[in-house]
């Protein structure tokens, strides 16, 4: 009896102590006997948030452009290839009177032209450069035999015969070349200086006025003469200052393969990026 009094009484102090104790840790905690819930919350993504809809829009803009850049590229293969048609066929003889308007549809036709050189006006368009060479390309007008005149780039000579370059014979000369139209001139390029015989790009109707313009009966028409002949030739003329002009080739520039490659793949980054955050 004794026994069992002894062990009621021991279990009742244990739970009087370990309620207690619970009481404790609420008064100095601030628990509750509630379940605890957690007042952070992790934070969600914005997708209106500025960063996200830059990344949206920077693939719809390259991708338009890497389109546009496709279209120029199909513009330019075609150009090259009706500028390469051009110059397959015979070559023409230019009416007396140019219709210098028409000139553009015409550009990189094969004409043949005869005529003596005007040496007195010729100019030397430069600086340029040839095979690691540098030098200038002569320009010369040539009285036609049967018609106006007109400037034709003779061709490329070094930098040591800028004063003494052969002009070769001053009789009828027959020519061959390509019609050109003016140069695109470029930020980088001085502005010519006509007064003082100095040439950086090719300004056709300038270059027609320092040569006596219209009074004298030049047109703005611009040829350049072509060389055929092989690359030993070639150096054998240079070395005696002979000019030499440019083969017969299309020298259209076309890079819009490279511009299309760099939009497209410039679609697929902020798309990466877009897709990290999901």
């Amino acid at each position: 009896m004794f026994l069992l009094f002894r062990s009621r009484l021991s279990k009742g102090i244990f739970q009087t102590l370990k309620s207690t104790q619970r009481s404790q840790r609420l008064l100095h905690t601030g628990e509750s006997s509630e379940p605890a819930t957690s007042n952070y919350a992790a934070k969600k993504s914005s997708w209106s948030s500025p960063t996200i809809l830059l990344l949206g829009f920077i693939p719809i803009f390259t991708f338009a452009l890497g389109t546009w850049q496709l279209q120029r590229l199909q513009w330019k293969v075609n150009l090259i290839d009706e500028l390469e048609e051009k110059l397959q066929r015979d070559p023409i003889l230019l009416p007396k009177r140019i219709n210098v308007s028409v000139i553009p549809e015409f550009a990189f036709r094969r004409v043949l032209l005869r005529g003596r050189w005007d040496h007195a006006h010729a100019m030397l368009l430069g600086p340029r450069v040839r095979d690691g060479t540098h030098g200038y390309h002569v320009i010369t007008p040539l009285v036609r035999t049967d018609g106006s005149t007109v400037l034709v780039d003779r061709g490329f000579i070094g930098k040591d015969f800028a004063d003494n370059y052969v002009r070769d014979e001053e009789g009828e000369v027959q020519v061959l070349g390509m019609l050109r139209t003016s140069h695109t001139r470029n930020s980088f390029t001085p502005d010519n200086q006509p007064a003082e015989g100095k040439w950086y790009w090719v300004d056709v109707d300038s270059m027609a006025e320092s040569a006596g313009g219209e009074p004298a009966g030049v047109q703005p028409v611009f040829v350049e003469q072509t060389f055929d002949g092989h690359a030993g030739d070639a150096t054998a003329y240079l070395s005696k200052g002979v000019p030499v002009g440019r083969s017969a080739a299309v020298d259209v520039r076309n890079a819009h393969l490279s511009y299309v490659i760099t939009w497209y793949a410039n679609v697929l980054l902020p798309c990466a990026r877009l897709m990290s955050r999901k």
